[in-house]
């Protein structure tokens, strides 16, 4: 049972870390915190020289729950191209004046 515990542990602490690091917003909560259900489970069914694999598994949970949790206070701007909107406005002025002579 404390070897399912550890896999458990160790395959949501992947998922988080990699929830972490991609643009999911606060989606990583979820396999974080089953991590640290399944790394804490492990830590207590664990003797008291097994512990250290449950006891890393925790620490590595807990640093990207922290992350997480300070990329959600970071807002996400995306940066306005001024010459972008200047030639789709060009453009349109273009694609209307081409119109106008079809008629």
């Amino acid at each position: 049972m404390r070897k399912v515990l550890i896999v458990l542990a160790f395959l949501f602490a992947i998922l988080g870390i990699a929830f972490a690091i991609l643009p999911m917003g606060t989606l990583g909560f979820l396999p974080v915190g089953l991590s640290l259900l399944f790394g804490a489970l492990a830590f207590v069914k664990s003797d008291a020289t097994d512990k250290t694999v449950p006891k890393w598994l925790l620490i590595i949970a807990a640093v990207t729950l922290v992350v997480i949790i300070g990329r959600s206070f970071v807002p996400d701007e995306v940066a306005q191209d001024a010459q972008f909107e200047q030639k789709k406005i060009e453009s349109k002025q273009e694609d209307l004046k081409d119109l106008e002579g079809i008629e």
